[in-house]
């Protein structure tokens, strides 16, 4: 059931950003090139616009915005389970975070020797991690949902299938030029078929148009 707010009260918004960890061994892991940057903007953006923001973030070097309750988890399964704790009394997921959609079956207790055996090739046995985005949001009731969809080659088409597959209100199309990067080129489609392109904006700026597109009238 979704939490009612009080009038003149902010929402209480969900946000999370960076990359996910999965490990190997105590020292390897594996991991993606994410810096956070768009999911603190978005938390950021929220706090300003009078929202009460819980980021939840991976590994990343990033100061926590200024009102903003913080989060930290390492894996995909440590992310999960903090959103879907932090989603039952929210009002809005903004589910940024680039998680790692494998893991190794196994994490090893110590360092993976495996170049001692003399071979020249290994392989390491995967498996899916869970989809965090699609498991919150089809419990979402009226609550707002945002997902992310890096895509390359026909983008458009694939987000769109994401956000029917996944059940979100927005989904936030770009693609690997806003790894790292403190500007980006986003799509944001909407689930009643509106689309809307922002060129070369700043991840600030993108995650105040986000803020303010899903704020309710």
């Amino acid at each position: 059931m979704t939490p009612r707010r009080k009038r003149g009260t902010g929402r209480r918004v969900v946000v999370t950003a960076g990359p996910t960890r999965e490990h190997v061994d105590p020292v390897r892991y594996l991991s993606n090139e994410s810096s956070g940057r768009m999911g603190f903007a978005i938390a950021e953006a929220a706090a300003r616009a009078g929202d009460r923001v819980t980021l939840i973030a991976g590994p990343v070097s990033l100061p926590t915005p200024d009102g903003v309750q913080r989060i930290d988890v390492v894996s995909a399964r440590d992310m999960l389970a903090a959103v879907r704790a932090a989603f039952r009394e929210a009002d809005a997921l903004f589910m940024s975070a680039a998680v790692s959609d494998w893991r190794p079956k196994r994490k090893l207790a110590g360092k993976w020797r495996k170049k001692d055996d003399g071979e020249d090739a290994a392989c390491l046995e995967l498996v899916r991690n869970p989809d965090i985005l699609a498991s919150v949001a089809r419990k979402k009731g009226d609550r707002l949902v945002v997902g992310f969809a890096l895509e390359t080659g026909d983008g458009i088409r694939r987000a769109q299938a994401k956000m029917r597959r996944k059940g979100t209100d927005f989904v936030v199309l770009n693609d690997a030029t806003a790894l790292s990067s403190s500007r980006a080129s986003v799509t944001i489609l909407g689930a009643d078929g509106s689309v809307r392109e922002l060129a070369g904006c700043t991840k600030r700026r993108i995650a105040e148009v986000l803020v303010g597109l899903s704020r309710p009238a």
